[in-house]
């Protein structure tokens, strides 16, 4: 059954997220989602995946975004060792750990940071440093202005002056507005515009999260090569973001990683479903112990 939990950290954060627990579950998969996103960027996944009825499917709303608003400094050791606190609490040695995005790159330090809990890695579309592109690699650039922002929202935040309400965002409602665009003839590019934009994702969670997002996505990863847990890397063929063939030899120091490509700009989880779908089911039965 699906059912929604909070998590409460060590500093007071209260994480939530949901969690698809079938009778008995041979293990654990949690799922990460990307820059101003939130837990519904796998609900196609956990609705589809046969995984369901052997696995349990933990999606977190990550810190500082979704319903688990944080407005102080948090980064990737935040939370990887929020990810570590829910697997302990729901009774998890171990776990895979997957993400889209920055979800990926956490996932990378995930498995630098807590080996001993790290099963296997999911990486959808992860973004290295050293392959970024385009927009991407300008926001790079910038990170000394994201910082005095961030640094401004934690101001604020201080003052008592931030939003007290924040709009939810849907990505299964998202995703079908996109796909009926596109299927209503839309350009591809102009259809795919409604996600990355950055006046729509400010309205969805705090200044200094999506701030703090930027600067995490556009950092430096921990040295692939002491990444030792098995990993399965998906990148997207036609990526506005990155340069495969640049992120393919980063991820090419992982000691145990295979790597496919899709035929995807970046948003994996919505261009093709069912090829992420069957790509996770398939490593997972044959590579994962």
């Amino acid at each position: 059954m699906d059912a929604t939990h909070r998590w409460l950290a060590p500093d007071g954060a209260s994480i939530f997220y949901r969690h698809w627990r079938p009778a008995k579950p041979r293990g654990a998969i949690v799922l990460l989602h990307g820059v101003a996103s939130n837990a519904t960027r796998w609900w196609e996944f956990v609705a589809d995946t046969r995984l369901r009825k052997d696995w349990s499917l933990i999606r977190i709303d990550r810190r500082g975004q979704g319903e688990s608003v944080w407005r102080k400094p948090a980064g990737m050791r935040e939370w990887c060792d929020d990810i570590a606190g829910i697997l302990a609490a729901e009774g998890f040695e171990r776990g895979i750990v997957g993400g889209h995005c920055l979800g990926a790159n956490i996932a990378l330090a995930f498995g630098a940071l807590h080996p001993a809990r790290a099963q296997g890695l999911l990486l959808v579309e992860p973004l290295p440093r050293s392959s970024l592109i385009g927009v991407m690699d300008r926001t790079a650039r910038l990170r000394g202005l994201l910082h005095v922002l961030s640094g401004l929202a934690r101001v604020f935040n201080a003052l008592g002056i931030y939003r007290r309400h924040l709009p939810q965002l849907d990505l299964e409602e998202l995703d079908g507005r996109t796909r009926a665009a596109m299927a209503g003839g839309a350009s591809e590019g102009g259809a795919l515009d409604l996600y990355a934009a950055p006046l729509l994702d400010l309205k969805t969670l705090p200044s200094g999260s999506y701030f703090r997002d930027l600067l995490a996505v556009t950092g430096e990863l921990p040295p692939f090569e002491s990444i030792a847990t098995p990993a399965l890397a998906m990148l997207s063929r036609h990526s506005t973001f990155t340069d495969p063939a640049a992120t393919r030899s980063a991820l090419a120091k992982l000691p145990r990683c295979d790597v496919i490509e899709l035929e995807a700009k970046h948003w994996i989880p919505m261009e093709c479903p069912k090829e992420m779908r069957e790509a996770i089911e398939t490593w997972i039965a044959n590579k994962v112990v």
